[in-house]
């Protein structure tokens, strides 16, 4: 690749030359040509710049001097003679890809996905104007002459020239070219890079530092262990400080522990193509009514298929009522927890966990402790009673970091061992329960309407 820039201040681009893209250019890999535009004036004071037409403050630089020296930085033309091999109908075929790049405050933004694009051309002009720019002309002329130009902005701010943007745009644009980058595994890893993540934390020795030391799964040689690690690190820097990020991701690239961590940190793939945000909180006693219709909307596609319409309707009717609801919501041994779309409030599903008081205390809970549970001690059971999604939210982490909601509730009663119980046919349920932390424990007896079901019970530490 080679680099042309054009400035009134050459001396400006002498950081160029050090560091690595200074070893590049020593080694061949990168072409660098820095040229005063005062070289192409004509007149005694070396003019580049005159009043702005319709007046205004400040002066534009003039078109005719960025002419000419744009011809001949650009020279020679952007295309070759057709060959009879490749272009039998004479079409001329492109031999350079050149692009001119004018930084500039009103240009599109500069990503790290533009410098990628950049790094594929084999000539990159940039042209650094000064005081209140560079006549607009000059980007109109040499677009409609063939030319790829960019306006490019570093950032929503203004600065007194465009050397400083130069500077910033080629090296996030040379460390790219091959070879420029000792280890070419950083450029996969670092911050808005194809993951579209901000990189994870690094760290180094000492192990111990001022009171603070390094996490042990980073010094124990377990690589997957390390590699899952960063990743969590990595999409929990993002969405704390750039969830505009997060918002951009595609769901396709994340894998379950992905989502399941997104959720937890308020992101969820409502719609399976881009991540909204959501709110995990406390049912409130005003949407009674809401949760009553949750309830009935969600439980029927966790039923097994022999059930009657009728059996899942009795049981619905006696279990998703306002006042059934209300006794969850008022309960202090009783918490339902819900997930809502922020955009819109709507309900997408909820958690409910009951604290499993001894002797009958606690009048919730209305499910028959399974005899599998009598080793452990009463007053330290938690029970998961339900645990349902809107079928179309599925899959996208809410139900794990629902759980993880019922877990701390839990555990502020002073709950040991979280227990639940799904029918022995629904193995997603148990799947899921089982990423959860849970273990299968037994087997009990719940009827639903007239008709008994067999219960797979599980059961988790907390």
């Amino acid at each position: 690749m080679r680099i042309d820039v054009v400035t009134i201040f050459p001396d400006y681009l002498r950081a160029l030359d050090l560091s690595l893209i200074g070893k590049a250019i020593d080694a061949g890999k990168l072409q660098l040509g820095i040229h005063d535009l005062r070289d192409w004036t004509q007149d005694r004071h070396n003019t580049v710049d005159d009043t702005p037409a319709g007046g205004g403050a400040g002066m534009v630089m003039r078109p005719d001097v960025w002419g000419k020296a744009l011809d001949q930085v650009l020279a020679p033309p952007l295309t070759a003679a057709p060959s009879a091999e490749t272009a039998p109908h004479g079409v001329q075929e492109p031999l350079h890809r050149r692009v001119l790049v004018i930084p500039t405050p009103s240009g599109q933004v500069f990503t790290q996905r533009v410098a990628e694009e950049l790094a594929d051309a084999d000539q990159l002009v940039f042209a650094c104007g000064r005081y209140e720019g560079i006549d607009a002309r000059v980007a109109e002329h040499y677009q409609s002459a063939g030319y790829q130009v960019r306006e490019l902005s570093i950032g929503d701010y203004v600065l007194n020239g465009g050397e400083v943007a130069t500077l910033v745009m080629v090296e996030a644009i040379a460390r790219l070219i091959p070879g420029v980058i000792g280890n070419p595994t950083s450029l996969v890893e670092e911050s808005h890079a194809a993951s579209g993540l901000l990189e994870y934390p690094v760290y180094t020795r000492p192990v111990s530092w001022r009171g603070l030391d390094l996490d042990p799964d980073l010094l124990g040689g377990n690589h997957k262990l390390i590699a899952r690690r960063r990743r969590d690190q990595a999409l929990t820097r993002t969405a704390t400080r750039r969830p505009d990020m997060i918002a951009r991701l595609d769901p396709a690239t994340l894998d379950r522990a992905d989502r399941a961590l997104l959720a937890h940190l308020g992101w969820a793939a409502l719609d399976g193509e881009h991540f909204e945000r959501i709110k995990l909180r406390p049912a409130r006693a005003e949407e009674i009514e809401a949760l009553v219709q949750l309830g009935r909307a969600t439980f029927p596609d966790a039923c097994p298929a022999f059930l009657s319409d009728d059996d899942v309707q009795a049981f619905m009717d006696a279990t998703f009522t306002p006042e059934q609801v209300a006794s969850w919501v008022n309960s202090d041994d009783a918490a339902l927890i819900v997930a809502e779309r922020v955009a819109s409030g709507q309900l997408l599903g909820y958690v409910l966990v009951e604290r499993d008081l001894p002797d009958g205390a606690n009048e919730l809970v209305t499910d028959p402790r399974p005899r599998c549970l009598e080793r452990y001690s009463q007053a330290e059971l938690g029970y998961v009673c339900k645990l349902y999604l809107l079928p179309s939210v599925r899959g996208g982490g809410i139900a794990g970091a629902l759980m993880e909601q019922a877990k701390k509730a839990a555990a502020n009663w002073g709950v040991k061992t979280m227990w639940l119980a799904t029918h022995e046919t629904n193995r997603r349920a148990q799947k899921l329960y089982k990423h959860c932390g849970f273990k299968n424990a037994g087997k009990r007896s719940f009827k639903v309407g007239s008709t008994t079901c067999r219960d797979v019970v599980m059961v988790a530490s907390l």
